[in-house]
């Protein structure tokens, strides 16, 4: 594999942004989830308006992992009062870090990670932080790989369904 480029997202990779995010989170969430939340979430969390508030926040930036001019990831991270959750002033929270399953296992996550941690020292953040699916053994092991631990959970709603997510952290 070429090396990986991170290029951060502006307006005109919109679309791009779009085929990436639905492809990957379907592939990461539809094998344990119905066919019903699945597409009810991805119709409301991808859509243009959604993406491009999202986008344009200045306190969430978007970055694609890119081989061979071909996006093939990406991590959305937030600070301030972008964040999900936590909102404090001194955090950054990693809201996504997706790659194509075909790019698995080839230290693509971990490149998007390193960024992430990168902005964090960037802005001074005391710690990272973040919430992922407790049945997402995959990601719960890369992050505790990473250094993150468990402080919290919370409920996420999917669809019709609650899901409990683990709440991870790293002091930096």
């Amino acid at each position: 594999m070429d090396s990986i480029e991170i290029k951060k997202v502006n307006l005109n990779d919109l679309s791009k942004l779009q085929v990436i995010a639905k492809q990957t989170f379907f592939d990461t969430f539809s094998p344990d989830n119905t066919a019903e939340n699945t597409e009810k979430y991805m119709n409301e969390s991808f859509t243009t308006e959604k993406l491009t508030s999202e986008i344009e926040n200045k306190n969430s930036e978007f970055y694609f992992a890119i081989s061979e001019n071909e996006v093939i990831g990406y991590l959305k991270v937030n600070s301030g009062d972008a964040q999900t959750e936590l909102k404090k002033e001194n955090a950054l929270e990693i809201e996504r870090i997706y790659v194509s399953k075909d790019f698995h296992g080839k230290k693509v996550g971990q490149i998007l990670y390193d960024k992430a941690l990168t902005i964090a020292k960037e802005k001074n953040a005391d710690y990272v932080w973040l919430g992922v699916w407790e049945k997402n053994t995959r990601a719960i092991q890369f992050y505790s790989k990473n250094g993150f631990a468990e402080f919290d959970q919370h409920i996420f709603m999917f669809g019709d369904e609650k899901q409990t997510d683990i709440m991870m952290r790293k002091e930096i």
